[in-house]
């Protein structure tokens, strides 16, 4: 059983929320480090109601996106630590920025109160059809045999770690071409101008659909429902780590515990709500549930992980 499946069981019976004393006591911000339209942003406008009638106060939604999240990160860490302001977050920013930037404007470790997780998301590997590559072996062969590039949303993107380890773990090495955003990535893909990318499989899904682009395997650890013949990247032969692709929701450092208690228990009601459920998994967003606890471990494990390998990559950023 694996860690994803571990954080889902809870599903099936959502905790009851038991407000702490006084808490909230008004409006609950939720900042967001990304752009309307975002993954991010789907994340928080489907929990934003359900959070909202379980702790009895309204959830405010603000988006503050720039500078790689800097710009929420920073509104977060002036508020109280009242619980009254919550940050949904990603993966990059806790886990992999740290070890991409030489400073950066906050310490993980030192500035943020683990709440819950909230959601995953798989990945997916493509190929231009002008590259004739249809499978993960027939890619690695021809990386093998000639010079193939990949498109990212930018150096140290998940999108450019991603493959940054799927050709570390096959032995290969593929030109690194970056774009200023996912989306543009993706159509580089589409016109040819490079061969292949590792984007989250809900931006990639219309373009593999419309037959634009080859679908190789899915970089995850299941099948998505979507298309059950495509095979994991395991599946397809590349035993390699998986690209998170995880959004939790963190505090201000030094939060009391009964106010983390209470917003994990509303996420997770959230969570646990079958409309919510199909809404996520429509958008290939796997609804997790966890303790704040489980949270911080499994931004432990990711984080040592990739680490290690960005450090043994030499890939930082800035």
């Amino acid at each position: 059983m694996n860690r994803r499946t571990l954080l889902a069981l809870p599903l099936l019976a959502a905790p009851s929320v038991t407000r702490a004393q006084g808490f909230p006591s008004g409006p609950v911000r939720m900042l967001l480090p990304q752009a309307p339209g975002s993954s991010n942003d789907m994340v928080a406008r489907i929990i934003q109601d359900p959070m909202s009638s379980a702790l009895r106060q309204p959830v405010v939604v603000e988006n503050r996106p720039g500078a790689n999240g800097a710009v929420a990160i920073n509104a977060l860490k002036q508020a109280r630590n009242d619980g009254q302001t919550i940050l949904l977050t990603g993966v990059s920013q806790l886990a992999f920025n740290p070890h991409l930037y030489r400073t950066l404007p906050y310490d993980v470790a030192r500035d943020f109160t683990m709440i819950a997780p909230c959601t995953d998301t798989p990945f997916v590997l493509i190929t231009s059809k002008r590259s004739s590559i249809t499978s993960l072996p027939a890619l690695i062969e021809a990386a093998k045999q000639r010079d193939l590039s990949f498109s990212s949303a930018g150096n140290g993107n998940s999108t450019h770690l991603a493959m940054e380890m799927l050709c570390d773990r096959a032995g290969v090495r593929m030109t690194h071409v970056p774009y200023p955003g996912t989306a543009q990535g993706v159509t580089a893909v589409i016109t040819g101008e490079v061969d292949a990318m590792i984007p989250t499989f809900g931006v990639a899904y219309p373009q593999i659909q419309s037959g634009a682009v080859n679908a190789l395997a899915v970089v995850g650890t299941e099948r998505v429902p979507q298309m059950p013949d495509l095979p994991t990247q395991a599946e397809a032969g590349l035993d390699a780590p998986v690209m998170p692709g995880w959004f939790a929701m963190v505090g201000v450092a030094g939060m009391p515990a009964p106010a983390v208690e209470t917003l994990n228990a509303a996420i997770r009601g959230a969570l646990g709500d079958e409309t919510v459920q199909r809404r996520l998994r429509d958008q290939f967003l796997i609804p997790l549930q966890g303790s704040a606890a489980e949270m911080q471990a499994r931004l432990d494990r990711e984080s040592a992980l990739w680490g290690e390998f960005i450090r043994r990559r030499n890939l930082t950023v800035g």
